[in-house]
């Protein structure tokens, strides 16, 4: 489903180059979940970035479902994200004008579905959000914000949803909340979820861990007896 062969991620700090990713080879299977941990600045949160084509590396190669995201242009690019990807922030990113129900209907409208509205009601209610669908974000709890980030990342139906630290802001039962969702919509609709955390309870719910330091792989192991 993923293939990432010798991926490597260079930027300047100071005028200093600094690897912040260095030859990451990676094979991650459909429908697979796997978690991505370790050390603040370990590069977690830029491979994820990278597989979604948010970035692009300064050498290797990504491919998804038989698309070779890094050699993309931006038009391909962002048609591939709408199409393919379903992607969950720490910090929510909704959009602070729109309601609950806009905002999951943002990525339904772009694809031009007719029933985008009716189709983020089924969304919300899915989450327990269905009498919060008309509130704005600021009306919303950190972990109300992020039920309508999963209905929005999940509303197209993705083949891959990545996380990034989903749960970081938010409490220890609100954060279950949202693992126990995000699980039950890797079951139902059979996407491989990738999710970057620093939480060994969460990974401890997923098939592989893959650790990370100084921008390589250190570890990469099953969990819950899946081989990697």
């Amino acid at each position: 489903m993923i293939s990432i062969a010798g991926l490597s991620m260079r930027l300047s700090s100071g005028g200093r180059p600094v690897n912040v990713l260095s030859d990451i080879s990676l094979e991650v299977a459909a429908r697979q979940f796997l978690a991505i941990a370790g050390p603040s600045g370990s590069g977690k949160s830029t491979l994820l970035g990278l597989i979604a084509g948010l970035d692009r590396p300064t050498a290797g190669r990504i491919t998804v479902g038989g698309v070779e995201v890094t050699r993309l242009g931006e038009d391909a690019l962002a048609r591939f994200r709408l199409n393919t990807i379903g992607y969950i922030f720490q910090s929510f990113h909704l959009i602070p004008t729109l309601t609950a129900l806009e905002n999951v209907a943002v990525p339904l409208e772009l694809a031009g579905e007719r029933d985008a509205l009716r189709r983020a009601r089924e969304l919300l209610a899915e989450v327990g959000l269905a009498e919060r669908a008309h509130h704005y974000p600021v009306q919303l709890s950190g972990g109300e914000q992020q039920r309508v980030a999963v209905a929005r990342a999940v509303s197209r139906r993705p083949p891959v949803l990545l996380a990034d630290e989903p749960t970081g802001n938010l409490d220890s039962a609100t954060g279950k909340q949202i693992i126990d969702l995000l699980l039950a919509l890797n079951r139902n609709l059979g996407s491989t979820l990738i999710l970057v955390t620093h939480d060994a309870a969460l990974a401890a719910h997923a098939d592989r861990l893959v650790l990370l330091r100084d921008g390589r792989i250190v570890g990469d192991e099953p969990v819950n007896g899946v081989t990697p």
